[in-house]
């Protein structure tokens, strides 16, 4: 069973299932670490587990005085390994991330093949972010310029359709194509409408479903469904959810994820912006209270961003599901 079936079993039978996404390890950690993080959430019988994909080698730090330095730090390479490991492990449906950044076409098509023949049968097709030295996005010049273009490679492998051709006589792969969607619309696009119309062309080029950016504010996420709806997209989509965790989150994330943090929740934070637990309590209340509205809502998977921090994923889930 891959994720598109998962989704469409919880929407007809009305539950909601639990999912998470994670980093593989950095360059030179074993998987140790990987499996310490899921183990505890296992109890929650997740629907899959997302795995990213990483090219970046350097980070921005910004510091208390407002200046900011550039640090290169170890990779995260290894996604479709540690998703196969996880998948051999667990025995759960695993979804690896694909980009487009740095990957030519045949760089994707040799990953999708390593994908399918260690039974990995979802991927999560991203255009990636820009290099911290670009100033746009810039593909390679073999590959691709846009999600929707990964997606339909990924489509035409299912046909039996590769870079170089058609195969006549093939093992057909059976991916299910999850894309990414904006309720606060992506960052680059000039519109609310040009942003749900490049995701429609990702629905009509084969994505089968839609993981969405995080957000705070579930009225966003309602009016985002809302909108997809009215332009013909009529796969499930699923929310993203990621609890506020430190006072810097009410600056980091907007400025990361293009999110905004409601009024009510920023107050709070600000209230007890010297008390680090509290802090985090108030983040774990307000990320239950969106996830239980969101479940009452009949949304078939809550997706879950838990960076590398499992422990306030755990309370909600354990209050939610």
């Amino acid at each position: 069973m891959n994720v598109t079936d998962i989704l469409h079993d919880a929407l007809a039978s009305g539950t909601t299932r639990f999912a998470f996404e994670l980093l593989p390890p950095l360059k030179g950690d074993g998987t140790e670490g990987v499996f310490a993080a899921i183990d505890p959430l296992m109890e929650f019988d997740p629907a899959y587990i997302n795995v990213t994909f990483h090219r970046e080698g350097i980070k921005q730090t910004v510091h208390p005085d407002g200046s900011t330095s550039w640090h290169v730090v170890r990779r995260r390479p290894g996604t479709v390994g540690i998703s196969a490991a996880i998948g051999k492990r667990y025995g759960v449906e695993v979804v690896p991330h694909l980009i487009c950044g740095g990957l030519s076409r045949y760089d994707i098509e040799d990953a999708l093949i390593d994908m399918d023949f260690l039974g990995l049968h979802n991927v999560l097709a991203l255009r990636g972010d820009k290099s911290q030295n670009e100033k746009h996005f810039m593909p390679h010049p073999q590959g691709h310029a846009h999600a929707v273009d990964l997606v339909r490679q990924i489509a035409g492998m299912n046909r039996g359709e590769f870079v170089d051709g058609e195969v006549e006589i093939c093992h057909h792969s059976r991916f299910s194509i999850g894309v990414a969607g904006y309720p606060e619309t992506h960052e680059e696009a000039p519109s609310p409408e040009t942003d749900i119309a490049a995701l429609k062309a990702k629905v009509d080029a084969g994505a089968e479903y839609v993981v969405t950016q995080l957000f705070y504010d579930n009225s966003r996420f309602f009016d985002f469904v809302r909108r997809c709806r009215e332009a013909g997209i009529d796969v499930p989509i699923i929310p993203g959810i990621k609890p506020l965790a430190t006072v810097r989150h009410l600056t980091l994330l907007p400025e990361t994820f293009g999110c905004r943090i409601p009024e009510e929740l920023s107050r709070e934070v600000l209230a007890h912006r010297d008390d680090k637990a509290a802090v985090r309590r108030i983040g774990t209340e307000w990320a239950i209270a969106q996830s239980r509205e969101l479940k009452a809502a009949g949304v078939p998977v809550l997706h879950y961003y838990p960076m590398g921090k499992a422990e306030n994923i755990i309370e909600i889930a354990r209050t939610v599901f």
